[in-house]
């Protein structure tokens, strides 16, 4: 019996959406209906590129479009809890886009919403569902490694030193924490949980956001995770997890689909993957979404509520310690 395809609304018309847009539309069981922006223009600019019929010029028509299933949020950091909450309002699931949100608070907002509503909610945090983090995941799992006593990862890259883009732009959360640093650590809380204790240094960018940022997490049972993000030069962006028994090293770039391997303590390779992959991966977390959706879970076991507010505890740990402030409207 066939299913019923899921019909997504996009909110927001910018770079991440026509990227999920375009990796969506590979399933056949997903169609993607209508979108939102703040002008008419931008709508049916993003409608004609994908052939999108339900264009609208506001995200509050957005949200009530009848011909929709679920909402994904993909607007810049600061709007996500007013967007998201608009689209729980109005009674839709939100795939919102990471990180999830500016604070502990607000994501705790987003969430108490969504359990008052009883409607799917989740953090677009679209690594954690690609096949080589589930297959690494089932290798933790297996105690093949021992106990893990380190995780490394890196994100950093390179952009034009413009104060109007958006990853220096204090007014749309920028800085290399919110928008890099979240892989990295959303990378360790997958694989050791929360931190007992966060030691974490910056460099300001020019504009006065982070422009690099390194992190020390400690564990109760003494691991360490180290973990670097930086929006001003690129960096390798592996990851590697390291036990007693063996390692896994994950290639550049760790949170896309890429190759990796599991290598024992005596430098043997004993498991791995060449990349097989087809498309960005973005799809991965739209069909969590759906699968969650026609289970009817409010939450994907996969990155838990419980989880994404551990992340942002740490992340909203972190701000404080590097004194990243971003200003009036992005509050």
């Amino acid at each position: 019996m066939a299913v019923k395809p899921l019909r997504w609304g996009i909110l927001g018309a910018g770079g991440i959406a026509q990227q999920f847009v375009r990796d969506v539309i590979r399933m056949e069981d997903h169609r993607v209906v209508a979108v939102g922006s703040r002008s008419q223009d931008k709508a049916d600019a993003f409608a004609d590129k994908f052939a999108i019929k339900n264009r609208h010029d506001s995200y509050e028509k957005l949200v009530n479009d009848p011909d929709i299933d679920a909402v994904y949020v993909a607007t810049h950091h600061p709007m996500h809890m007013r967007d998201t909450l608009l689209a729980l309002e109005a009674g839709k699931p939100v795939l919102c886009e990471k990180p999830f949100a500016m604070s502990y608070d607000e994501a705790k907002i987003m969430i108490d919403k969504a359990h008052e509503k009883n409607l799917l909610l989740m953090e677009a945090m679209w690594a954690r569902y690609l096949p080589h983090m589930i297959r690494i995941r089932e290798i933790i799992k297996s105690g093949i490694l021992g106990e893990i006593h380190q995780v490394r990862a890196d994100h950093g890259q390179w952009f034009e030193m413009d104060p109007e883009f958006r990853l220096f732009a204090p007014e749309f959360g920028g800085g290399a924490l919110f928008d890099l640093g979240i892989y990295p650590i959303s990378f360790a809380s997958m694989v050791l949980g929360a931190p007992k204790h966060i030691t974490a240094r910056s460099t300001k960018a020019f504009t006065g956001v982070d422009g690099m940022t390194s992190v020390i997490m400690e564990y109760e049972n003494g691991a360490h995770a180290i973990l670097n993000m930086t929006n001003l030069v690129p960096t390798p962006n592996r990851a590697v997890i390291v036990g007693r028994n063996a390692r896994i090293e994950i290639d550049r770039t760790f949170y896309n689909p890429t190759t990796w391997r599991v290598i024992d303590y005596q430098d043997r390779i004993i498991d791995g993957s060449d990349k097989k992959y087809f498309g960005h991966g973005l799809r991965e977390e739209a069909k969590e979404f759906a699968r969650a959706f026609r289970a009817g879970e409010k939450e994907s076991p996969m990155l838990p509520h419980a989880e994404i507010l551990s992340i942002m505890k740490t992340l909203t740990d972190i701000q404080g310690q590097i004194g990243l402030e971003f200003g009036e409207f992005a509050k």
